[in-house]
C-alpha cells in the first residue's frame, strides 16, 4: 500500500483504510512529503506481488506527493522491463477516494468521464512496466456513508488487498470462509457459535452453487 495523501493525519477517510489494512499480508506506507528514500521504497516494492497506490482524486488525478513518489522511486534502470525490471509480472491496483459521488463518473453525467478513463495513465504505466492492472477500487463519498456501508467497504477493501485472484465469485467465496475461519479461533464461545452458523451457511450455499453449476454444464454439454 503507497498511500499518497499530503494530510493522511487529518483524513477520516485513510484512517479508516488504515484500521482495514491492518493485516499480516499488508504493508502500509504513507507519503505525504516529497522527501522519498528511493533505495527504501523500492527494496520494499520489490517484496510484494501486489501494489495498490491509494489517493483521494484531486483534478482527475492523483496528489503531488504522489506523483513525486512515481517519479522518484520508479526509475528507468529499476522499473524499466528492459533494465531491471523489478516489477514485470507484479499486480498494480489503484484504491482512490472520491469527493463527488461516483454515479457522476459517467458519459454524460457531471464529470462526463469514467473513472476508467481517468485512470488511464495508471494503465499505462502497468502496460509500460508489464504490471498486470487490476479494477479500481473505489471508495465513495466516505463521509457520507452509513455503518452499513462502511461494514462493506472494510470487506471488500480487505478482499481487494489480499484475496489472491479479483473477479471470481469461487475466489471471492473461498476468502470470505477463510477469513471466517481465522476469526472463529479467536472469539468468544458465545459469538463463536453463531459465526459457525454464519459460516456452515455459506458453505451450503457454495456448494448448492457449484452443484447447479455442473448440472448446467452437463446441459450445455449435451446441446452441444
Amino acid at each position: 500500500m503507497i498511500v499518497g495523501h499530503p494530510q493522511i493525519e487529518d483524513s477520516s477517510t485513510q484512517q479508516f483504510l488504515k484500521k482495514a489494512a491492518d493485516l499480516s499480508e499488508v504493508t502500509w506506507h504513507p507519503v505525504n512529503t516529497f522527501n522519498v528514500e528511493v533505495a527504501k521504497d523500492q527494496a520494499l516494492i520489490q517484496q510484494t506481488d501486489r501494489l495498490v497506490l491509494q489517493f483521494p482524486l484531486y483534478w482527475y488525478s492523483a496528489p503531488a506527493v504522489l506523483k513525486n513518489w512515481i517519479d522518484q522511486v520508479l526509475t528507468r534502470h529499476f522499473a524499466y522491463p528492459d533494465a531491471m525490471g523489478s516489477l514485470v509480472g507484479k499486480e498494480l491496483g489503484i484504491a482512490v477516494s472520491l469527493g463527488s459521488p461516483a454515479r457522476n463518473f459517467v458519459a454524460g453525467a457531471g464529470e462526463n468521464f469514467s473513472l476508467s478513463q481517468i485512470m488511464i495513465p495508471f494503465q499505462a504505466l502497468a502496460h509500460k512496466l508489464q504490471m498486470t492492472y487490476l479494477p479500481t477500487f473505489v471508495i465513495d463519498q466516505f463521509g457520507y456513508q452509513s455503518d452499513e456501508m462502511k461494514a462493506k467497504l472494510l470487506i471488500n477493501y480487505q478482499r481487494y488487498l489480499t484475496q489472491p485472484r479479483l473477479g471470481h465469485f469461487d475466489d471471492q467465496t473461498d476468502w470470505l470462509v477463510n477469513k471466517l475461519s481465522e476469526l472463529i479461533a479467536t472469539v468468544p464461545e458465545d459469538k463463536k457459535q453463531q459465526l459457525t452458523l454464519i459460516l456452515d451457511q455459506i458453505k451450503n450455499d457454495q456448494s448448492t452453487l457449484e452443484d447447479l453449476q455442473m448440472n448446467l454444464k452437463m446441459i450445455q454439454d449435451t446441446e452441444e
